[in-house]
């Protein structure tokens, strides 16, 4: 029985697969460098591979999620902070709304209702955005950490350049594709490279550890990211995406040692010894938050989606339970409510 479920999953796979490259964003053809080898970009450590996909698919523990939150959207943000000051507003997922000097900045946003390359099947939100799309302040800059289709939605970035038309930062080799599919105001960077946004903000793009891929063909073939904006007088934030946990988060910190505010994500985080190459579990984010040396974090990638074995709760209790349990002074470290919006000290 086990060997016949293997080869239905694997059977699966294969007839997809067509219709998948369909899906898929062209391959990066830039100079090899040390996270590039001329095809693929490499993480400093392995990421699981289809073996281990199907293992975890046949081994699942899921946690059972409702099909619906009861929720209603929270207050409109203000549309602008003042020189200085920085604000935060965790909307759903891995989509936040940071303000700081004038400037606001979305992260990975998505307000579709399911993250899919259609619109009538795959992960479908179970609760509301935090805040209506219609709800938001003048959008100036758009940070996409990668591909993947809860962090670079296409609908949602339409909605956006129709209506903000901000500047869209991405990893090497997803800038054509979002060309192509209409957003005219699109920037590329490789880690440790940077580049001028609105009154004087500084963007640099910085290593994490995940993969890419919108099809079966294009796997690695696009830059994942994370991101720190720098601004002349409300200081400095980090923005993970998704990652696992590795050394990057010391080396940003050698590098930016005074970050006001970290975003980290904590979700979809189990069974460990599979995603934990690409998702850091609550007590990791933690420890990247030491490790990272912020002032403040907020946890994000949770309560959204079903994509992994944990519950809907089951990030945020977690990570809750593990500050509560910390010494005195305790890191600050918040978990938000959907739509919740908080200054940072």
């Amino acid at each position: 029985m086990r060997r016949f479920l293997v080869m239905t999953v694997c059977a699966l796979f294969a007839m997809v697969g067509g219709s998948a490259c369909l899906f898929a964003v062209p391959r990066w053809g830039g100079p090899v460098s040390d996270h590039f080898d001329g095809d693929q970009f490499r993480n400093p450590q392995a990421e699981p591979g289809f073996t281990d996909l199907v293992r975890w698919q046949l081994q699942r523990d899921h946690a059972v999620w409702p099909d619906h939150v009861d929720a209603v959207p929270g207050p409109p943000p203000p549309r602008a902070v003042p020189p200085g000051n920085m604000r935060v507003t965790f909307i759903n997922h891995a989509t936040t709304l940071v303000q700081v000097d004038g400037v606001n900045i979305l992260t990975d946003p998505i307000w579709s209702e399911r993250c899919s390359p259609v619109s009538f099947v795959g992960p479908k939100r179970v609760r509301i955005p935090g805040i209506r799309f219609e709800d938001l302040p003048p959008i100036h800059v758009v940070l996409i950490s990668h591909n993947h289709y809860d962090h670079m939605d296409l609908p949602t970035l339409r909605r956006l350049e129709e209506t903000h038309h901000p500047l869209v930062l991405v990893g090497l080799g997803n800038g054509g594709f979002l060309r192509d599919n209409g957003l005219q105001h699109v920037r590329e960077l490789d880690w440790w490279h940077h580049t001028p946004a609105p009154l004087d903000v500084v963007i640099h793009a910085v290593p994490n550890q995940h993969f890419s891929g919108r099809g079966l063909t294009d796997r690695q073939g696009a830059l994942w990211t994370a991101y720190v904006v720098e601004s002349p007088r409300g200081g400095s934030f980090y923005f993970a995406g998704d990652t696992g946990y590795g050394p990057h988060f010391a080396a940003v910190q050698k590098r930016f040692p005074s970050l006001r505010l970290a975003i980290l994500p904590i979700g979809a985080y189990r069974p460990e010894w599979f995603m934990g190459a690409v998702h850091v579990s609550p007590s990791q984010a933690l420890q990247a938050h030491r490790d990272l040396g912020a002032a403040t974090s907020v946890a994000m990638h949770f309560g959204t989606f079903d994509l992994a074995d944990d519950g809907v709760t089951e990030a945020p209790d977690v990570l809750l339970k593990l500050l509560a349990e910390q010494p005195e002074p305790k890191p600050r470290f918040w978990v938000l409510g959907f739509g919740e919006g908080r200054d940072v000290p």
